[in-house]
């Protein structure tokens, strides 16, 4: 370390390694653009917080769910994290070609040599506070300090391009959108400000499941939405994507919460659209319905002009997300 850097480090506030909120993006239709803005790939996995406490690691979700069990190969390789730090990243699996797979990672218990955690800001380092700097003084001091021996613990890459670029080279690799941050940004734990942004390229977000429809034997398919406020509005069935092990899963995961009263403030409907989305009150009689407290990612071709998700795909739970904060989001365009 220079004498520079350390004597920056040195005049920082002190500060305990703990939990920090993340820090939010907002979902735009349009990338920001100009010098003042870097730009990530967006990871489609798991937020988590890595926190080491003196020698202890607890890797944390947003909701402060331990991952240290279900990603314990990453928390092993964090070994080299120095003491008393404090990162914000993500869990992503890649596949063959070095693209975030997010159903590799709902099967992390097979999937081990796929896994990494990218590391793309810098909270806490050795009981100083970060979280005041500029997010280049963050990153910065993240590239000059942090070393790890495993290929398991990478830092995000970030790129100095235009909006226009950044889209174009997403898509042409098939990646799932680009978050833009402010070069100036400091790191606002538990806000949405803006200086961070999200914009997808594809068409697929998280949304909430608020009931299913019953087969047979298991489940045929889930219903899902979004909430604006308090309400919870209804987008879409769910079938595809669905095989018998995710059916079987969720029917686990969805009895318990059953309740009489359907959650969705916009159902039944009145008839069915050219696509057939719609749920009318016979429709309904078939559904169970469920307290909304599971989060689903969803693909989709598009939304429709009735506000509802054409061609809509399960792709996995996402037990990370909190319910209350799925909003709608819309793909972006530049």
């Amino acid at each position: 370390m220079n004498a520079t850097l350390k004597k920056k480090l040195d005049s920082l506030p002190r500060t305990e390694a703990v939990f920090i909120e993340p820090m939010e993006c907002l979902a735009v239709p349009k990338l920001p653009d100009g010098s003042q803005w870097l730009y990530e790939v967006k990871l489609d996995g798991y937020r988590a917080i890595a926190v080491k406490s003196g020698t202890k690691l607890m890797l944390l979700s947003r909701r402060r769910k331990s991952f240290n069990k279900q990603f314990d190969s990453i928390a092993h390789a964090l070994v080299d994290l120095p003491e008393n730090t404090v990162v914000d990243g993500e869990f992503v699996a890649l596949d063959e070609k070095g693209r975030p797979n997010f159903n590799f990672l709902q099967h992390s218990r097979s999937a081990v040599s796929r896994i990494h955690y990218f590391v793309f800001d810098f909270l806490v380092y050795e009981n100083r506070d970060l979280t005041r700097l500029p997010l280049m003084e963050r990153r910065n001091i993240m590239q000059s300090v942090l070393r790890f021996r495993s290929p398991s613990i990478r830092l995000a890459d970030y790129f100095e391009t235009s909006a226009a670029d950044m889209i174009r080279a997403v898509r042409e690799q098939g990646l799932e959108g680009v978050v833009a941050k402010r070069k100036d940004s400091l790191y606002e734990a538990g806000h949405r400000t803006g200086a961070w942004a999200k914009c997808r390229v594809n068409r697929g977000q998280e949304f909430v499941i608020g009931g299913y429809m019953p087969s047979a034997h298991s489940l045929d398919g889930i219903i899902v939405g979004y909430y604006n406020g308090n309400d919870l509005f209804y987008v879409a069935r769910v079938r595809n994507g669905l095989v018998p092990a995710s059916r079987r899963r969720l029917l686990e995961r969805l009895q318990p919460l059953v309740m009489p009263k359907c959650p969705f403030v916009n159902l039944p409907e009145k008839g069915k659209s050219r696509w057939a989305e719609g749920l009318t009150a016979e429709d309904l009689l078939k559904c169970i319905w469920v307290r909304p407290k599971l989060v689903a990612q969803i693909e989709f071709l598009e939304w429709t002009e009735g506000d509802h998700l054409r061609h809509a795909k399960f792709v996995g739970l996402r037990d990370d997300k909190e319910p209350r904060a799925v909003l709608k989001e819309q793909a972006g365009e530049v």
